[in-house]
């Protein structure tokens, strides 16, 4: 434990901004900077030595945002077409979630309900809270 004072101030100096708890809506755009930074250096890269830091950024920014920035009311499918749309995704790039691409279709016109599994899945896949699809 004695090491990890000096390695904590080590860290810090080589970001752009503090890591912490976030309070305030500047330190909130700085954090949400600083993640799409790590987003841009990692990549697909799951074994990226910047992975548990990408974690930590993004809990914070997490955090943050389910106790500040109110949420729209948004369908399961609006919130599901937004995400895609952000992300430059088809529907065939989340047949796997749904077992079919057809099955996407039909999430998105409204004929079917994504179920719980897809749910967990969506919001694994989307970094976003599940409650997003219920």
């Amino acid at each position: 434990m004695h090491a990890l004072g000096p390695a904590w101030k080590a860290l810090e100096s080589c970001t752009p901004t503090t890591i912490g708890r976030i309070a305030t809506a500047r330190h909130y755009d700085a954090m949400t900077e600083f993640l799409e930074q790590l987003l841009d250096e990692i990549g697909d890269d799951e074994q990226h030595a910047l992975v548990g830091l990408l974690d930590v950024v993004a809990a914070l920014v997490h955090d943050y945002e389910e106790r500040r920035v109110p949420m729209p009311n948004a369908s399961p499918a609006d919130v599901l077409r937004f995400l895609m749309k952000e992300q430059g995704l088809r529907q065939t790039d989340l047949a796997e979630i749904f077992g079919a691409q057809s099955n996407v279709s039909e999430v998105l016109s409204g004929k079917r309900n994504i179920n719980a599994r897809q749910a967990r899945a969506l919001a694994e896949r989307f970094g976003v809270s599940i409650e997003a699809f219920v």
